[in-house]
């Protein structure tokens, strides 16, 4: 989980964009204009922003530069603007990303997610521990008790792709894109049969079903 204050005066964009990052299982904090947004800056332990460019009292670019005198927390631009020489502007001002409205809110869901894992807030699993259960992603191996559990290296990766994005909800379509690209199957179903094999094999309780939506993995701690 992480800290995002996002900066966007419509409400109704800011409404639906707190909501599906509140649901990924982040702590959100919304501003509405470019005074407010440095007021919860400063108040607040931010891991990442979402920040528009033409906002009431300061514009989002006057924000970025204040946030960068002190600051590195990444920052994602979302605005209406696509001009070129605004983009440059903005990266000038140290952006880390830049995303023209309208846009896919799964698509900022996903930049924002690989912001934090550039950050660190993310973590690379090598090994992981749970209960009386050991695997290792780099071996392929799973352990339960002193007995080995015959898995594939596909439940090992959508394993791994929970635990890195650890107490975050991901929708299947993600999870078939991120593990099988161009080569997914037809039917979304087929992550849920390999959720059921992970549950069934590893004993593993702690992934939880997210009705209408996907999966997450919240709970137990990994080592490195």
């Amino acid at each position: 989980m992480a800290r995002l204050l996002i900066v966007e005066d419509d409400p109704d964009t800011n409404d639906s964009i707190c909501e599906y990052l509140k649901d990924a299982g982040h702590k959100v904090h919304a501003a509405f204009d470019g005074k407010q947004a440095l007021v919860l800056f400063e108040n607040l332990p931010i891991d990442a922003i979402v920040l528009d460019i033409m906002l009431p009292q300061l514009s989002g670019l006057e924000v970025l530069r204040e946030i960068r005198q002190n600051s590195d927390v990444p920052v994602l631009m979302l605005t209406a603007i696509k001009d070129e020489g605004t983009q440059i502007t903005s990266f000038d001002r140290l952006a880390d990303d830049y995303i023209t409205k309208p846009c896919s809110i799964v698509l900022l869901g996903k930049r924002i997610t690989a912001l934090l894992r550039r950050a660190g807030k993310g973590r690379d699993v090598h090994s992981w521990e749970w209960q009386d259960l050991a695997v290792d992603f780099a071996a392929c191996t799973a352990c339960k008790g002193n007995e080995s559990v015959a898995v594939t290296p596909k439940e090992l990766q959508l394993l791994k792709l929970l635990l890195d994005n650890q107490g975050l909800v991901l929708t299947r379509n993600q999870i078939l894109d991120e593990l099988w690209g161009m080569e997914s199957p037809e039917s979304d179903r087929t992550i849920d049969l390999y959720i059921s094999r992970l549950r069934t094999k590893l004993g593993i309780g702690c992934i939880k079903t997210i009705k209408g939506i996907g999966y997450k993995l919240e709970g137990p701690e990994w080592t490195e």
